[in-house]
């Protein structure tokens, strides 16, 4: 029996829309309400995957999931670009003079806060999800109060879109990567993209040798992020993305920066979706 996929948020959620488009759309879901319980849904044996989004292209990056993922040891199998259209959503027969609170996930409220800064009467409540601020709006029958979230939320709980695509920037999209506990099989001929983890001295240039060693080997750099070392004051854990046409090209790089860095980590080998 095919067990469920593990998303953050619920149905009608940008996850489940990655779920159903990465998957297939009868795609059974585990609703989590965090992505730490995601992860656990995981390490408990109740899925064997999960959508999990990792950067946006307006708000940047979601460094707590790096962390995550790295933490639990776990694998990135997959990555899926979803292109996000925010809408304002609520009750019907509500003009937006008469909305006093637009309840959204954090992200969501950040990529829309100029067009939210036009109604400066709208109070702005942060929620875990956009999909269940919806579904709360629709089962509680709340006036007042609207919800950003996606088309298929509004349609799924009934709600009336009061304005369109009101994201700062129009071309939005977020960078969802599958996780398993385990690597797929897949054959290095269908690997060209890559993402690892490392750290390094805090010296001259031991940045920059990395980087010439990824140059060298033909690796295109398509993501860099750094996070502090919690128990080591000024020294940095650093994630990167590489793509390559050459299976080989990757694997010489990466027996370099095993000798050169330290603790180097594989978080994930798989396709490029961008391919």
């Amino acid at each position: 029996m095919t067990k469920p996929i593990a998303i953050q948020g619920i149905k009608g959620s940008f996850h489940y829309e990655v779920a159903q488009q990465y998957f297939n759309s009868n795609t059974d879901v585990i609703e989590c309400m965090s992505f730490d319980g995601a992860v656990d849904s995981l390490l408990n044996d109740e899925t064997n995957h999960i959508v999990m989004a990792i950067e946006n292209s307006i708000a940047g990056s979601i460094i707590p999931n790096y962390a995550l993922i790295d933490n639990h040891h776990l694998n990135i199998v997959g990555e899926y670009y979803l292109d996000i259209q925010h809408n304002l959503m609520a009750k019907g027969d509500q003009g937006l003079q008469s909305i006093k609170e637009v309840h959204s996930h954090p992200m969501a409220l950040l990529q829309c806060k100029v067009f939210l800064k036009d109604y400066p009467h709208i109070k702005l409540v942060e929620a875990k999800d956009t999909a269940d601020v919806a579904k709360q709006i629709a089962e509680q029958n709340i006036e007042g109060v609207a919800a950003i979230a996606s088309k298929n939320a509004a349609s799924m709980y009934n709600l009336e879109i009061l304005a369109e695509s009101i994201q700062t920037i129009k071309h939005n999209e977020t960078r969802f990567v599958i996780v398993k506990r385990d690597n797929d099989s897949l054959e290095t001929k269908d690997i060209n993209k890559a993402s690892l983890k490392f750290e390094l001295n805090h010296k001259r240039g031991s940045l920059a040798t990395i980087l010439n060693v990824m140059s060298d080997c033909k690796l295109n750099l398509t993501k860099i992020q750094s996070l502090p070392k919690i128990d080591t004051p000024w020294k940095y854990a650093f994630f990167v993305d590489v793509t390559f046409d050459d299976y080989n090209d990757y694997d010489k790089a990466k027996s370099i920066m095993k000798l050169m860095a330290e603790k180097f980590k594989v978080l994930g080998e798989y396709k490029n979706a961008r391919v």
